[in-house]
Formats: C-alpha cells, structure tokens, sequence
C-alpha cells in the first residue's frame, strides 16, 4: 500500500454524511414538486398544525399529530419511490408491477386513514366545544 497522506476519518464522514442529507431534501423537493397527492398531505399538515395551534391541544395530542404527519409522508415518499423504482423495473404493462403499485398505495391510504381518525378524535370535541360555547 502507497504512503498516503493523512485525512481524518471524520472529516470525510462528515462531508459524506452532509451529502446525505443533500440527497434527502433532494428527494423531497422531488415529491414536493412532481406528486399531487404529497403536495395535499403537506396542505394536511400545514391545517393540523395551525388547528393544533388554535384548539391549543395538548403536549400528549401533539405527539399523536406529529406521529401522524411523519407516518403519513414517509409512507406516501415510499409510494412514490415504489412507484418510481417499478415503473423502472417494468416499463411496460405488467400485472404484478401493478399489483406492487396497488399495494404500496394502500398503505398509504390505510396510514392516512389512521391519521384522519386521529385527527378526528384530538379535533372534533374541541371543536364542538368551541360552537356550543359560541351559540
């Protein structure tokens, strides 16, 4: 082996674990910009954070909203990573590509569907409460 000169260990680990995280925006800039369904759940988001904000929900209800936030958009970046990396393996018409398609969108149904019904319980007595205060 060559005499080489010295570099820290970390200072490359560091500058490789800098790009990683280039490469994570990266990714989401992409959803951000070419997927509807991620641009709504952001809307999602952004509308559960401020009605947490004015419904001043608990420390506990927060745990649960951002638990749903993250569940809901890292499952819909894996469908559009599924999506992206079958279309890839399968360019043309095939049943099972598809069936991989339909599943990965399924989880992201069921997940945000845990996130609504959840959403529904911390918000809904709230809310409730609010109108029948008001009237």
């Amino acid at each position: 082996m060559p005499n080489q000169p010295f570099k820290p260990e970390h200072s490359n680990s560091f500058i490789k674990l800098w790009r990683s995280f280039g490469y994570a925006f990266k990714g989401i800039r992409y959803a951000t910009a070419t997927q509807l369904n991620f641009r709504v759940h952001l809307v999602a988001t952004i509308t559960a954070v401020f009605m947490g904000l004015w419904l001043k929900i608990s420390m506990d209800e927060w745990r649960w909203i951002m638990l749903c936030i993250t569940l809901v958009l890292v499952v819909e970046l894996l469908n559009t990573a599924i999506e992206m990396l079958t279309d890839l393996a399968s360019p043309g018409y095939d049943a099972k590509a598809g069936h991989v398609k339909d599943v990965a969108a399924g989880a992201v149904i069921i997940t945000a569907l845990f996130a609504l019904i959840t959403g529904v319980i911390i918000f809904l007595p709230k809310i409730v409460t609010l109108l029948t205060h008001a009237a």
